[in-house]
């Protein structure tokens, strides 16, 4: 079967990539907005690395998914594969390419800048190859937590500044907690179906009750963060600008209370629009960090 570059490209499945796309992008701003920016052209090589290795990542996913049993006919989500759009070893193969480029580019990084982001990337690659296996005993959620948010940022710091700046985990907070909203609110989707295939996530284990209220709470945490780091005076007040997305956030966080009513239905794609909050978001987020910087 012939594919085109748009299979290929749709079967990495790009409406995700705001979820390690934005945590770089707030990074060099943030750095930038703090007189701390010295590499920026390392900053977006580093942009570009990540975004490959989360489409290796996604397509790794979907490969592990398929053969447990996971997706199957009658699941939401993702169908490269159960609807034959593509054979299994074409996403392996796939996966695998990507991850090797992104391998590639991120050792050309570790010579340009310093072993400190080798041990970074080591972390972060192995945590993107035992995703599937951690998602299955509830791990998914952390793992997210350090891939897309925590180590890249940190990263990031260490590539355009030259040594690890702590205080940007300040803004992985409200960045990760929307990016883990994004795999959560697939996962409660999927309880029933994740029960079939005998794997266990975060929202399986709590029961979709509680886990309706932990999307919540993500996507509320964010906001209430950010308050807190102006109020404390590590970030300016200009960072609420953020806060534009509140109405966006509360869409969604409507759509998962109203489960109870619609079933299933009510939060299908509720994945893809968080998705798209965390873009809008952290596009606000950097836009409110250059204009503390130039006004």
């Amino acid at each position: 079967m012939k594919h085109t570059f748009k299979d290929w490209i749709l079967a990495t499945r790009p409406w995700s990539f705001p979820a390690s796309a934005m945590p770089v992008m707030v990074t060099i701003a943030w750095l930038w907005s703090q007189g701390l920016m010295e590499h920026w052209w390392l900053g977006i090589i580093a942009l570009v690395n990540i975004v490959l290795v989360h489409a290796a990542g996604n397509v790794w996913s979907d490969y592990f998914d398929y053969k447990q049993g996971v997706d199957a006919s009658d699941t939401y989500g993702v169908r490269t594969l159960v609807d034959g759009l593509f054979r299994p070893n074409e996403l392996l193969k796939l996966s695998i390419g990507l991850q090797v480029i992104a391998v590639g580019l991120g050792l050309t990084m570790v010579w340009l800048t310093g072993w400190t982001l080798l041990w970074i990337g080591l972390i972060g690659i192995a945590l993107s190859l035992l995703y599937p296996p951690l998602k299955y005993i509830a791990l998914g959620d952390l793992v997210i937590m350090a891939c897309y948010s925590m180590l890249p940022m940190l990263g990031v710091t260490f590539i355009c500044h030259d040594a690890i700046v702590p205080e940007v985990l300040w803004l992985a907070v409200p960045v990760g907690s929307i990016t883990v909203a994004i795999l959560h609110s697939n996962n409660t989707r999927d309880i029933e179906t994740d029960n079939r295939a005998k794997i266990h996530t975060f929202a399986m284990l709590t029961g979709r009750r509680f886990a309706i209220g932990m999307y919540v709470f993500e996507l509320v945490l964010p906001y209430l963060w950010l308050a807190l780091t102006v109020a404390l005076g590590v970030v300016s007040s200009w960072a609420l600008t953020a806060c534009v997305t509140i109405p966006i956030a509360l869409q969604n966080i409507r759509s998962v209370l109203s489960y109870d009513k619609e079933g299933i239905t009510a939060i299908a794609s509720l994945d893809e629009a968080t998705a798209k909050l965390q873009l809008v978001f952290s596009l606000s987020l950097i836009i409110g960090l250059v204009c503390a910087t130039l006004l």
